[in-house]
């Protein structure tokens, strides 16, 4: 249990995300690991799909769970064509940050020698696996041009547990900020164009550098900026536009929980840290809820046809799954309260894991109603 004052819970709130479904362009699931976020996103994308709404459900989740989930052998940096059972389209897409990056360097470079040569240089191959954000940024990156893709209706993204997605949100911000700043400024525009592509200064400073790594590995770095130069502005324009994507009105973001101490209250500090980043929470999912077994009164041949001993052993198992249940609803009634978000749902726990589409249909139901 959260030690926590209870917090009373929006009186407004409702307990379906179907008109996220209908009225949103964007919805970003987040939340701990390990709660059944990848799942919930399928599970939305197939509802959609259900209500005729064309999707397309991507996961930067390198685990493979979402073509598991959605019961195909594998899914590609491309969106993939899912054979659902609804009138609207299907597809989905696992990201692959290489891939978009190389995607990037040949939109923006000004021909097509230019971008070949970026895409073979060392230093370029290096940064694309090594340089910190990238893999988020990229993930941005994708989710911009699917939602730009005509094809689609509404985009549902899965992503990384609470701990990664914070790095996530924040990456077109970062990448303006590496952009912008000085020292980046200063290799790319060092001063007059003979000067080109360092200063005399940079010079000293790489001959320093190339003592110790190679002048190789120095030539390769001056390759890169000199080929770079002049594609930065349609870097930063374009996580500007990634940025202003996911503070759009038609992009919502709904947390996804288990109805337990610690990752209730993780759920609860990422759902904060939110707000923080100017995001609000519209619904909140707790999944594998313990449902209500509470079925009435038997009927009296039933009741004669259980043993006396076995009816205590049911009737024992029955409070403790009630209490059970009276103590999940007691958490996520909490951080309903603190979170105060405008959808509330629960979803039971179901008899199996997930492993196919009427599975995933299954779910769907009790996240749409």
């Amino acid at each position: 249990m959260s030690n926590e004052p209870l917090l009373p819970v929006p009186q407004d709130t409702m307990n379906s995300l179907g008109d996220l479904i209908t009225s949103m362009k964007v919805l970003v699931l987040t939340g701990p690991g390990g709660v059944g976020k990848t799942s919930s996103a399928a599970a939305l994308a197939v509802g959609a799909s259900l209500m005729g709404i064309r999707t397309c459900v991507v996961t930067i989740d390198p685990a493979k769970r979402l073509a598991d989930a959605l019961g195909i052998e594998a899914i590609g940096n491309e969106p993939v064509k899912i054979d659902a059972f609804g009138s609207g389209d299907l597809y989905a897409v696992m990201l692959d940050a290489d891939a978009t990056f190389d995607d990037l360097v040949v939109k923006y470079s000004k021909s097509e020698e230019q971008a070949a040569r970026i895409l073979a240089n060392t230093v370029y191959r290096n940064l694309t696996k090594n340089l910190s954000g990238i893999q988020e940024y990229m993930a941005m990156e994708k989710i911009f041009e699917l939602h730009n893709d005509q094809r689609f209706d509404l985009m549902v993204v899965d992503t990384p547990p609470s701990s990664n997605a914070l790095d996530f949100l924040d990456a077109p911000r970062r990448l303006i900020g590496f952009l912008d700043n000085k020292v980046f400024r200063l290799i790319m525009n060092p001063g007059p164009a003979f000067l080109r592509p360092v200063s005399f200064a940079a010079r000293a400073v790489l001959k320093t550098i190339s003592k110790v790594v190679g002048s190789e590995v120095v030539d390769e770095a001056v390759a890169f900026f000199q080929d770079f130069e002049g594609m930065e502005e349609g870097f930063r324009s374009r996580a500007e536009s990634v940025q202003a994507l996911m503070h759009d009105e038609a992009t919502a973001f709904i947390v996804v929980t288990a109805p337990r101490g610690d990752t209730v209250k993780e759920a609860a500090s990422f759902g904060e840290k939110l707000a923080g980043f100017g995001f609000q929470v519209a619904g909140l999912i707790s999944n594998r809820h313990t449902p209500n077994f509470d079925g009435g009164t038997p009927s009296e041949e039933l009741s004669r046809r259980i043993a006396v001993s076995d009816r205590e052993s049911l009737e024992r198992n029955l409070n403790q799954m009630e209490q059970l249940r009276i103590s999940e609803n007691r958490e996520i009634d909490w951080i309903a309260g603190l979170l105060a978000p405008r959808r509330l749902v629960k979803v039971p726990m179901l008899a199996k894991d997930i492993s196919n589409m009427e599975d995933l249909a299954k779910m769907a139901r009790s996240l749409i109603k």
